[in-house]
């Protein structure tokens, strides 16, 4: 339960929300946190609003412009919620009307605020000083009967509503625009007003977009079932030039049973082009077998492929087909080929002339029909010449190439592919997200991803179960721990995303023991650290080095003793404490 009554909000808040803003004068954008923000000219703003009022007339204008406050509402909501996380209940409602201060809409005070929120009780009545819009109006049109501060009430239902879980409904008592001197706003539990049918469509908890939303959902989920048993998705996505010039191929050996080779960094998608070539050729109806031949001991990689018969070595207990006689028919993705053993190559290569099979331990033949697209990352050409693979393989394997492009090479559709992994895994994990920040998005662009598409399928998978329902995926849900290092995402100098990487932890280890420095150096280097960290605090600083206060003080006198002239300036700071 919280009561307060005559409190002005900017004193509650510290100026944290103002810092998080950033100005960037090279590229023209202006950030709130992770929200790419627009300063717009009053005026300009106002002639938009004349021409809707023209064009639509009062009422329908009011309903518009309330429905984009109550939209900015919800966004500052998301934006006080990740703020105020470890903040008390009060601290996390003043944040929306702050920010709507800094936004330069209004001045806000307390008159008299109460609420419970587990109770769902809630009474707010708050005065608005130099309200933009009822200026504005007044200005332009006089006078008006009606309140008419229609955005800033859609804004303030909308942020008391999330901050309560329930629609809260705020009326105008008072208005600027009708000839008061300054606005007052009061608001209670939208079932408390005796009106609030005229006002229950801006608490419809199933908008259109939601429910567009489910429907997508509900889309991504029948298509799971319906290939549930398959690994990977079937579909490819992309615009760039590359990636089309590469499908384009696809689509033209689709239409024969010619051999394909793809080739592409790993993780650029080369088993879900396979897929796609087998769901577009002729043998659609049939199975589709993939192997990973790097990931099969090279002893059992011929029983693998041409199956094995029983007693033909010591634990095979019973026949069994191998991947070429279960492909019958269809279609086998060989993945990784380079890593074929010698022996094995030479068996492919019959298979491929003779289309038939021997399996281990049998002498029968037996004829195999497959379509057989290999795959692999590394330069066959190079092997051949280290005669690591076989030159007549290579030959009958390399009949129709493609060349996938890498990820970084396909910049228009990173946004594309980053949000079909984002319908795809909220689907899977049954929540209803936004979408990305804008520092995301433009972080999601501006990485190199060396891990390709799998990497970024893994990273948005990540900030899908990071997120709260509800709400966009941040950078830090998906960038946060990387390859056991923290990747920290900023915004440089020109607007751009930065990525910095915390330098080696053994930096100072390696300068100690190549003698670029002392020990005494090192610990006061150690020492000065914990006590800038702890802003001076001895005793906070003592406990992160997991010394007593004491202690602290005797090394820092040792330390100052023993350093030389050119280390006194070093060790300074934390001798004045």
């Amino acid at each position: 339960m919280y009561s307060s009554k005559n409190r002005p909000i900017v004193d509650l808040t510290n100026g944290d929300l103002r810092a998080r803003i950033r100005f960037c004068a090279e590229t023209g954008q202006i950030w709130l946190h992770e929200h790419r923000m627009l300063l717009v000219h009053a005026e300009a703003q106002g002639t938009l609003r004349r021409e809707l009022i023209s064009a639509l007339g009062m009422d329908r204008t009011r309903g518009l412009l309330t429905q984009m406050g109550y939209a900015a509402g919800m966004i500052d909501f998301e934006l006080a919620r990740t703020r105020t996380r470890g903040d008390d209940d009060l601290e996390a409602f003043m944040a929306g009307p702050q920010l709507h201060m800094l936004e330069g809409i209004v001045k806000c005070t307390i008159n008299t605020l109460e609420y419970n929120r587990e109770a769902g009780t809630f009474y707010g009545d708050f005065l608005w000083e130099h309200s933009w819009e009822a200026q504005w109006h007044r200005d332009h049109f006089g006078t008006y009967s009606e309140p008419v501060c229609w955005s800033q009430i859609g804004y303030a239902c909308s942020y008391a509503s999330a901050f309560m879980g329930r629609p809260i409904l705020f009326k105008e008592v008072e208005c600027a625009g009708m000839g008061e001197n300054h606005c007052r706003i009061i608001g209670k539990p939208l079932e408390e007003w005796d009106d609030a049918k005229e006002y229950t469509r801006f608490f419809i908890r199933e908008s259109i977009a939601e429910q567009l939303i489910d429907l997508q959902t509900q889309v991504v989920q029948l298509r799971s079932a319906i290939n549930e048993k398959e690994k990977l998705p079937a579909d490819v996505v992309g615009n760039s030039a590359s990636f089309l010039a590469a499908y384009e191929l696809l689509q033209q050996a689709s239409k024969s049973q010619i051999t394909v080779l793809l080739l592409g960094e790993t993780g650029v998608g080369k088993e879900v082009f396979a897929r796609s070539l087998h769901e577009m050729g002729s043998r659609c109806s049939e199975s589709f077998i993939a192997i990973n031949c790097a990931a099969i001991p090279h002893d059992l990689v011929e029983a693998e492929l041409f199956g094995v018969e029983k007693g033909a070595f010591t634990g095979a207990l019973s026949s069994r087909p191998g991947r070429f006689e279960r492909a019958n028919d269809g279609t086998l993705f060989l993945d990784e080929v380079g890593d074929l053993p010698l022996s094995a190559q030479a068996k492919l290569l019959r298979v491929l002339q003779e289309g038939e099979i021997e399996r281990l331990g049998d002498l029968r033949t037996r004829k195999v029909n497959v379509r057989l697209v290999a795959a692999t990352n590394v330069d066959l050409k190079q092997m051949v010449k280290e005669g690591k693979f076989r030159a007549d393989l290579y030959y009958r394997l390399n009949v129709f190439q493609i060349n996938i492009p890498p990820l970084r090479e396909r910049e228009a559709d990173v946004t594309l592919l980053a949000n079909r992994f984002l319908e795809k895994y909220s689907a899977i994990h049954g929540k209803k997200l936004l979408g990305f920040t804008d520092k995301a998005k433009r972080a999601i662009f501006a990485y190199h991803w060396p891990g390709n598409i799998r990497e970024l399928q893994n990273m948005v998978e990540r900030g899908v179960i990071l997120a709260p329902n509800g709400t966009r995926i941040e950078v830090d849900q998906m960038f946060s721990s990387y390859n056991d290092q923290t990747l920290e995402f900023g915004i440089d100098g020109n607007g751009g995303i930065n990525i910095d990487r915390p330098e080696p932890k053994n930096d100072i280890f390696d300068a100690v023991l190549n003698g670029d420095m002392t020990l005494d150096q090192c610990e006061a280097r150690l020492i000065q650290a914990a006590v800038d960290k702890a802003k001076g605090n001895l005793s906070s600083a003592a406990r992160m080095l997991g010394l007593t206060r004491p202690q602290l003080a005797y090394r820092l006198g040792r330390l100052h003793e023993s350093a030389s002239p050119n280390h006194n300036s070093a060790l300074s700071f934390v001798q004045t404490i």
